[in-house]
């Protein structure tokens, strides 16, 4: 049966790949990425339709907007994968002095998800891209009033997708299912090569686990868990993310921003 999926961040790496697998068995692959001639030559590279959505995941009215986007077309969403990330950038500070790495990492796939949550059922899926790299998180980084190094705040910025991640996925007790994924450590991706200047391990170890977050019955019922794949196994988070003062206390920080934000 073809379901409608989602990638932020498909326009090349993991999402770009995980999108080939997805649109090849027939599935409506909806593209997201912040460059236009990006997402159409990455469409071009899909079998069978697809949609492209252009958004800057650093500006949450961009976010905002791709939801409402992705709303006037569809009625319906099968899976979310939000898999857009950054680790270096030639400007870190957004405009209204948020770090990048939280921003897009954590922020935006935040909202992205309660946005498109009336579109998804019981049996929806909402995949989202953590990463081996977990520090504790400063609530005054992730509040945009502390500033931390490129490796500080990506690692922070992860262990809080994973947190909210949990948080949700207990919130939405009857679905949809709501899970985060360590892709694979040092994959070949542009992130990769940019942040620590080697060529990386097989990309289809990373696209390959999206697929199977996406559509499998392994993550069938595995409400919050967390997938490693360098383990090849649901496993072991950082504690921080099994801490419930603290793992709300991030859901907190992140609403905080959200509402400043006006959403």
């Amino acid at each position: 049966m073809s379901k409608t999926i989602l990638i932020t961040g498909a326009t090349d790496g993991i999402g770009l790949e995980a999108a080939k697998l997805l649109a090849a068995e027939g599935h409506q692959v909806l593209l997201h990425g912040r460059s236009a001639a990006k997402l159409e030559a990455a469409k071009a590279q899909l079998a069978g339709g697809s949609e492209t959505y252009l958004a800057d995941l650093s500006d949450l009215t961009a976010v905002d907007k791709l939801a409402n986007e992705i709303a006037e077309k569809h009625d319906h969403l099968d899976v979310l994968i939000n898999n857009a990330g950054v680790l270096k950038a030639p400007q870190t500070i957004t405009t209204d002095g948020h770090d990048i790495r939280f921003m897009v990492n954590t922020h935006a796939p935040y909202l992205l998800a309660k946005r498109l949550l009336p579109l998804m059922d019981g049996a929806g899926r909402i995949v989202n891209l953590s990463s081996a790299a977990q520090a504790p998180v400063n609530l005054d980084a992730l509040a945009g009033k502390a500033r931390l190094a490129d490796m500080e705040a990506y690692s922070q910025s992860k262990l809080a997708i994973t947190m909210w991640s949990r948080i949700m996925a207990e919130d939405l007790a009857e679905g949809p299912l709501v899970v985060s994924v360590n892709p694979g450590s040092l994959l070949a991706t542009n992130m990769v090569k940019d942040g620590f200047g080697i060529a990386g391990n097989d990309i289809e170890i990373g696209s390959g686990i999206l697929h199977r977050a996406a559509l499998s019955d392994e993550f069938e019922g595995k409400l919050g868990a967390y997938f490693d794949n360098d383990s090849g196994d649901f496993g072991p988070r950082h504690p921080d993310a099994m801490d419930d003062m603290k793992a709300k206390a991030v859901v907190a920080g992140i609403e905080a921003v959200l509402a400043d934000a006006g959403f």
